[in-house]
């Protein structure tokens, strides 16, 4: 019996033992975490003034301002990112109808063969198309942008942390260090060909700042300040990622409700059912 015992006291410590260690570690580095030179600089994401149209449990979607984000991105975006995932007959989901849809993708080039040569060459775009990427391979996106590959924006706001205000912060992002941070980080630097910013992950990131005033012309007369296209494009990128979220939200409250209804109906039949048998007295 002394031995049985004593066993299970060995057994019970050697297990304590190798609990702690496996914990111990992950609870001094998430208490003490080891911080890079450049965090910093570091700032949190901002939200927009307002918050976004389809935020929150009620959020719809603002198809002026998916519209404007959309222009955000022919006119600036597109230059080096690609929304490859993303159909021209989608735009039908911005407002656009049939017409409107077939013209728009008219205006884009997309990669074709040439019927008689079979030669590669490029066409004007049909609804069944996908967004074209700016660049023919890798090679050419990194010799154009100082060996960064632009990444493709179709699921951009679900590829990071809090996507939406990610985008918004990331585009307003580009200012000087702040003077107290350069002084607690003060080997810290920008090489040549990056660009500061505070709203990205390691504060050095290769695409220059993209968004200037009254950069675009918007059709309903919208001031392009940065932050409105800011939000715009955002906003619009948030849309390519997830088409369905509104739809998602409206579906969940229809199916609470549905529960709702059914948990009650269960209950009221429950008191039909039982309610001519008394309880037996003991």
């Amino acid at each position: 019996m002394t031995i049985r015992l004593a066993g299970i006291i060995v057994g019970l410590a050697l297990t304590a033992v190798l609990v702690l260690w496996s914990l111990v570690p992950g609870i001094v580095n998430f208490a003490l975490p080891e911080h890079p030179e450049y965090y910093a600089y570091q700032e949190e994401n901002i939200a927009p003034e307002g918050g976004f149209s389809f935020e929150g449990p009620l959020g719809r979607w603002d198809t002026q301002q998916l519209q404007r984000g959309y222009q955000v991105y022919k006119e600036v975006c597109s230059a080096c990112h690609s929304l490859k995932f993303v159909a021209f007959r989608n735009l039908e989901g911005l407002g656009y109808n049939e017409a409107e849809v077939r013209a728009e993708a008219a205006n884009w080039n997309v990669p074709g063969i040439d019927p008689v040569t079979g030669e590669a060459t490029t066409r004007p775009g049909l609804p069944t198309d996908y967004f074209p990427s700016p660049y023919p391979n890798a090679v050419a996106a990194r010799a154009a942008n100082n060996n960064a590959i632009p990444p493709d924006l179709s699921l951009m706001t679900k590829a990071r942390k809090d996507g939406s205000h990610y985008v918004y912060s990331l585009l307003l992002g580009y200012n000087e260090p702040d003077p107290e941070d350069v002084a607690e980080s003060p080997d810290f630097e920008t090489p040549t060909g990056l660009y500061f910013n505070e709203y990205f992950y390691n504060i050095n990131i290769a695409m220059p700042p993209q968004l200037y005033p009254d950069l675009v012309s918007y059709s309903d007369g919208t001031e392009a300040t940065p932050e409105q296209m800011s939000q715009d494009v955002a906003a619009f990128l948030t849309w390519t990622a997830e088409p369905s979220l509104v739809e998602r939200k409206q579906t969940g409250w229809f199916v609470i409700g549905f529960l709702l209804f059914a948990t009650i109906l269960a209950f009221l039949s429950y008191k039909q059912v039982w309610a001519g048998i008394k309880p037996k007295k003991h």
